[in-house]
């Protein structure tokens, strides 16, 4: 059922691989510059689809389906382009890459959660903490890419790496969370 939002689901994933690209030469400012906007025009569509499926009453299987995949996808591309080392230029190093893991980390576990519990007819909902986890989570890598952008900006990068954090911390939490509430569903 190819609706508005799962047009603009599908239009996330099909623009990883262009995220990708613009991503890939780490000293070319202006690549940094057009996935920012790219990244950007993402982001809009990840809200605007979820908000007209339910405004228009076209929640769809489909759209169910895909909506979490597309933010996967788009945020594991983000994290391996702004940690991979080429020329040994990288946004997030040192110890800035256990933050980028633990999000990493968190997004594979709850999906992996959320595929068990959709076998046993469990529906795991998305607290209003992983929402603010989501949010701060885009702007954290919409700021490191920009950061590439504006080398000579440190506030941006620092920005992005204090928002990183800040996703990280809440990516526990909402992690644990979801790990509690599915533990209850499983055999001991």
């Amino acid at each position: 059922m190819l609706t508005l939002p799962n047009i603009l689901t599908l239009s996330r994933i099909l623009a990883v691989p262009l995220l990708v690209a613009f991503l890939w030469w780490p000293m070319w400012e202006a690549g940094y510059a057009i996935a920012f906007a790219l990244y950007c025009l993402m982001g809009i569509t990840d809200y605007f689809d979820g908000y007209l499926a339910r405004a228009q009453g076209t929640v769809s299987k489909l759209g169910v389906f895909l909506d979490p995949i597309a933010d996967k996808i788009m945020v594991a591309a983000v994290i391996l382009m702004l940690v991979g080392t080429r020329h040994d230029v990288a946004i997030i190093t040192g110890i800035h890459l256990i933050a980028a893991l633990i999000i990493l980390l968190r997004e594979i576990a709850v999906s992996g959660l959320r595929e068990f519990l959709a076998g046993i007819q469990v529906s795991l909902p998305v607290s209003q903490l992983a929402k603010w986890k989501t949010t701060l989570q885009l702007v954290a890598f919409g700021a490191l890419i920009l950061a590439g952008a504006v080398p000579s900006h440190a506030f941006v990068h620092v920005t992005g790496l204090v928002c990183l954090w800040g996703a990280a911390v809440l990516t526990a939490v909402t992690g644990w969370d979801y790990l509690r509430l599915g533990l209850k569903h499983m055999d001991t």
